[in-house]
């Protein structure tokens, strides 16, 4: 026998200023489900949620919650300012029977002790606060709106564990594929202000979704053939019987109407990268890289090098370091001990994890062009801004908007919009999963799978370190970085277990055993050496290259001569030609210079 739903929500209708964003969305939640919410930015899910926890009344519609059943709910921004510290806080919501241990358990796993006040609290430890508070008291349901923002991967490791051991109902809005693959047990999408419910976990909704998708078309498709085929009956079957079926009129009038009515789905974002001129092929090369604050090492020993068109994923706890090396590698930030050796020609965007570098008080407009001009400049080409507006699905009624009122998704994209602008042959991207739907993700990840230039990737997001890094460098503990091949599910596959909390010992994967010093003279190998010709490339390559790197700007300077081709067609086929031989000449000698120094590194580590 099915028992009756805990919580039901149906026929639920809501607008916001004029506009309707739920019409019929329907929720129903049983004992012990795990449902995931998922929808485009801006689908009202966050809305539909607060609903379901009471906190907002519909229009219309009924909601219906079976007599006892406990509700909480988590807020995306929560508000601890009624409360002396965070202890308070989370305690507030216990019953009398309640475990008072218990709050001060979750906050130490969310890195928090309880006598922090919310005067002291960043975004992302009031959100942590507020996730002990909804745990803590086991309601029969929880409500769960972005639950892993602002949370590192040791943290949200932990919450999936936490929520299989629940015997709570639960409903999780979240854009972290492998947390939603990980939990839940059926999927309800809301697209268009209604609701279509899947009893299957999230890994089957998006071949689901593209099906239901599929079949809207070419159901819509059939009713432009049959709206076709009844304006040609009117046009000409009338006047060849000089009698007016008004029934038939009637029926075309109502094709249309339904065509007219018939709310297709969201379109896409058009994320293109504007590529700049490229990039020597060895990036960046640090050795014995150091960074420290006080006596704590953020960075220690680091050996790196990074090729042209590599995708380094940068993974560790809250606290270790991420940004900070990032910075570091790019000569951001002056390291305090060894050395980092930079290529030439770097064209590098930066998208920082704040949205800092959004003017807050200027419109949506003046963030995209810097300026008063209703031009972008996207791929070296001038684009009217409201077209490019478009590309990343804003309306052009959303031109002289203020950045500050949009929301978190909405300045993700437009973070996005003008990074992708601006040309670039390094990306680096701190955090820029934040608060991008899952289709954005998608589109974000054929993005970069295309970019020809290298990606810098800091991010707490286990499934798209996996869909975009090909290298992993992993915090190890007291500024020490290791560097392992592949996404995240390889590092872990390598070392034996995922990121640790900061402080908790790391266990690295064994080394293999190096021949004892001691050992007969058979057992040992012998010692390579660098042959003359491999000495003499080393020490002559560089100034070759130097020389190239010369030879190509002035070809350059030459062929940007507008005039040039009129006046001298076959020279300018010469000068062509001969630029295109040393950018292939230099390639050839960075990529044997690079080969040759790894091999004198590995000689000498011997």
């Amino acid at each position: 026998m099915l028992l009756p739903p805990l919580l039901t929500l149906s026929d639920i209708h809501l607008t916001f200023g004029g506009t309707p964003l739920l019409e019929g969305a329907e929720l129903a939640i049983g004992a012990r489900e795990r449902l995931s919410l998922v929808g485009r930015n801006g689908s009202g899910k966050s809305t539909l949620l607060k609903i379901a926890a009471g906190l907002i009344e519909a229009d219309h519609g009924e909601r219906v919650v079976q007599h006892g059943v406990s509700v909480s709910y988590l807020p995306q921004e929560p508000d601890l300012s009624a409360y002396p510290n965070v202890l308070t806080y989370v305690e507030s919501a216990f019953a009398e029977h309640d475990d008072p241990h218990r709050a001060r358990a979750l906050l130490n796993h969310l890195g928090l002790s309880g006598d922090e006040t919310p005067k002291s609290l960043s975004g992302g430890e009031a959100r942590r606060a507020a996730l002990a508070r909804v745990l803590a008291p086991g309601p029969d349901i929880l409500l769960l709106d972005e639950p892993t923002n602002h949370l590192d991967l040791p943290a949200i490791e932990w919450l999936e564990d936490e929520l299989k051991r629940l015997r709570s109902a639960i409903v999780i809005i979240s854009h972290d594929r492998r947390f939603l693959t990980n939990l839940a047990t059926a999927t309800v999408w809301l697209d268009r202000g209604g609701t279509r419910r899947l009893d299957q976990g999230f890994d089957a909704f998006e071949g689901w979704r593209d099906d239901v998708l599929a079949q809207e078309e070419l159901e819509r498709h059939k009713l432009d053939r049959k709206i076709v085929m009844e304006e040609h009956w009117i046009r000409y079957g009338v006047s060849g019987r000089r009698k007016r079926n008004v029934r038939r009129v009637a029926e075309l009038a109502n094709l249309r109407r339904e065509r007219r009515e018939t709310r297709r789905a969201l379109g896409t974002v058009e994320m293109v990268a504007t590529d700049a001129a490229l990039s020597s092929k060895l990036l960046m090369e640090a050795k014995a890289l150091a960074k420290s604050y006080g006596d704590r090492p953020i960075v220690r020993d680091v050996d790196l090098t990074i090729l042209r068109g590599d995708r380094v994923g940068i993974v560790g706890p809250n606290g270790a370091g991420k940004t900070t090396l990032l910075k570091l590698l790019t000569g951001e930030l002056a390291p305090d001990g060894g050395t980092l050796k930079l290529g030439t020609n770097l064209d590098i965007v930066t998208l920082d994890q704040k949205r800092e570098a959004l003017d807050v008080t200027g419109t949506l407009v003046q963030n995209l062009t810097r300026g008063d001009s209703d031009q972008v400049m996207v791929g070296g080409k001038p684009r009217h801004v409201i077209g490019y507006m478009k590309d990343f699905l804003f309306t052009p009624e959303q031109a002289n908007t203020p950045v500050g009122v949009l929301s978190g998704g909405e300045r993700g994209r437009l973070m996005l919009a003008r990074a992708l602008s601006r040309p670039s042959n390094v990306l680096v991207l701190d955090e820029p999963t934040n608060d991008l739907d899952l289709e954005t993700l998608d589109l974000l990840q054929e993005m970069l799978a295309d970019y020809a230039g290298t990606v810098l990737l800091v991010s707490h997001d286990r499934d798209f370190l996996d869909r975009v890094a090909t290298t992993i460098v992993a915090y190890e503990g007291d500024g020490r970085w290791q560097l392992y091949a592949g996404g995240y599910s390889d590092m872990v596959a390598q070392r034996g277990h995922g990121v640790k909390t900061l402080g908790e010992p790391v266990r690295t994967a064994p080394k293999a055993e190096k021949p004892r010093s001691d050992a007969p003279p058979a057992e040992r190998q012998q010692k390579r050496k660098l042959t003359f010709k491999q000495k003499h490339a080393l020490e002559t390559l560089p100034s070759r290259m130097e020389k190239l790197r010369k030879e190509i700007a002035a070809g350059h300077a030459k062929l940007d001569d507008p005039s040039f081709y009129g006046r001298d067609p076959a020279g300018y086929e010469k000068a062509s030609a001969a630029l295109h031989k040393a950018e292939a000449e230099l390639a050839m000698a960075e990529n044997e210079w690079l080969e040759l120094e790894i091999l004198k590194e590995e000689i000498a580590n011997d």
